[in-house]
């Protein structure tokens, strides 16, 4: 049975309107609201390495345009130089769109892809989800606090390249579809992020060694087939251990995934699909 679309989503009037109130009620918050938010980047780099990452900058995807996959790399190169060296003090926010800004072509954005409505559009800005996405998975292996984090209901496209596990995605759009994660160490922490000629490269730094390490461990992953439905299901779990003698001292079920597949999974070499009545 398929998913009614929102309103918002058939009549361009009131998705514009819901779209622009949506932004304002963000301005509000950003202004008048209580939080303290990250926006000092400092040119030298604090000395303790936390976690790092990369994500590969051209994906095959089938019948997609080459040109504006291209763009995205050009929107990532500017997402990337205003969020780099970024410091977030003790009881500080960080917020990508408040450090992004709005996504529009004279600040350097180019029209890539984006999802909206489960469809595949262009837009000015599209494809910085895999920004937010690099992001959540470094945050995850941190001690810092993911406290707000958006997600698609189903599973786009098939894995190409990925080194992350299913689920850990973090859609953006601005600017009231945020990534946002605060700090409730007593550290200092430090994102930085840069593109290469293949990848978007990110490392999350901290001001000194710290007593614990963070990994995040995929359990019970599978594809299952319900009335003629292929979903994905997952979960991750957060593994805290002890920096010095590396013995496991807590584990944590971060989430547990399970999203409709949107392409044909029996294309795929390997993958087992479970069958369930």
């Amino acid at each position: 049975m398929s998913r009614r679309k929102p309103l918002s989503s058939v009549n361009p009037v009131i998705y514009r309107t819901s779209v622009f109130l949506r932004r304002q009620l963000r301005r509000f918050e950003w202004y008048l609201g209580r939080e303290k938010y990250a926006n000092y980047r400092s040119p030298d780099t604090l000395p303790e390495t936390v976690v790092t990452h990369r994500s590969i900058l051209m994906r095959k995807l089938a019948g997609t345009d080459e040109i504006l996959q291209k763009n995205k790399v050009t929107s990532l190169k500017t997402a990337a130089a205003l969020i780099d060296g970024v410091v977030i003090n003790p009881g500080e926010v960080f917020s990508f769109w408040r450090l992004v800004g709005k996504p529009v072509e004279r600040r350097g954005f180019l029209p890539g892809l984006q999802l909206s409505f489960g469809e595949l559009v262009s837009m000015t800005g599209g494809g910085l989800c895999q920004f937010s996405n690099l992001l959540h998975w470094m945050i995850l292996q941190t001690p810092l606090d993911v406290t707000e984090r958006h997600r698609h209901s189903f599973d786009p496209f098939p894995d190409y390249r990925r080194t992350v596990p299913f689920g850990t995605g973090a859609t953006v759009f601005y600017n009231y579809l945020d990534f946002m994660f605060k700090n409730n160490t007593p550290w200092r922490f430090q994102v930085k992020t840069w593109v290469d000629e293949q990848n978007l490269q990110g490392e999350i730094l901290c001001e000194q060694n710290l007593p614990r390490r963070f990994s995040v461990e995929e359990r019970h992953h599978r594809f299952i087939r319900i009335n003629g439905t292929v979903f994905r299901e997952n979960e991750l779990w957060r593994i805290e251990s002890d920096s010095v003698t590396s013995e496991t001292v807590a584990e944590e079920l971060l989430m547990k995934n399970c999203a409709e597949v949107r392409y044909d999974v029996t294309e795929i070499p390997g993958i087992c699909i479970i069958e369930s009545d």
